[in-house]
């Protein structure tokens, strides 16, 4: 396989998609293509990244008797983010490195405006307080339908989050879509029934390109 022919210089690159559209998969794959071509590359994912960032993933995550409402579980997930940008992703890219970040943003919009009916107003401009309005240079939605990402996860210890049920999922799915729309010029859609092979040369052709812009 040819090496990927970029340089060094900054790139926020994030991955977006229901549970089970083999985001993480392809997140891994995109870092060990870097990794191979010596790319100075950084990868993180949400929520987590730092001290503090695992430790809100822990409350968001873990399933428990006590239903966390809402508007709690939009605050938790930006001050996780709001942590990592400032400790991790900001300084990454100052100093030049390409950050891959296994979810950011629209994560929150998806999931919390999409998913839990939230205002979507309202967590733009908390998004953008928690992120000092940083936004990725190019953003990868792996879309699967509902039933697909449920099948494919088949765990039997689901999170949360990912036990929140299929309906659940599919509102977030939507919503990545009006993303989508609302936002051409950094989302690609990439459609998730193809095979991990497949989706990944397609997301190194994207970065070529966005590289040699």
């Amino acid at each position: 396989m040819t090496q990927m022919s970029i340089s060094n210089k900054s790139l926020f690159i994030s991955f977006e998609g229901i549970d089970g559209c083999g985001k993480s998969t392809q997140v891994k794959m995109l870092m060990n293509r870097f990794e191979s071509d010596g790319i100075d590359s950084l990868l993180v994912r949400e929520p987590g990244g730092t001290q503090i960032s695992e430790e809100i993933r822990e409350v968001l995550l873990k399933n428990r008797n006590e239903n966390m409402a809402e508007r709690t579980e939009a605050l938790l997930m930006t001050a996780s983010r709001a942590q990592l940008t400032h400790d991790v992703i900001i300084p990454s890219l100052d100093s030049g490195l390409i950050v891959i970040a296994d979810r950011f943003k629209d994560s929150t919009l998806a999931y919390q405006g999409g998913g839990r009916g939230l205002d979507i107003n309202y967590l733009l401009q908390l998004n953008d307080f928690a992120t000092f309005e940083l936004d990725p240079d190019i953003t990868f939605f792996i879309d699967v339908t509902a039933d697909e990402g449920h099948r494919r996860l088949n765990s039997k210890n689901p999170d949360r989050i990912e036990g929140a049920g299929k309906i659940f999922q599919e509102k977030v799915r939507e919503q990545y879509l009006k993303l989508a729309r609302i936002y051409p010029d950094r989302f690609i859609v990439l459609d998730g029934e193809k095979t991990a092979e497949e989706i990944h040369q397609i997301i190194r052709l994207e970065i070529k390109t966005i590289r040699e812009k």
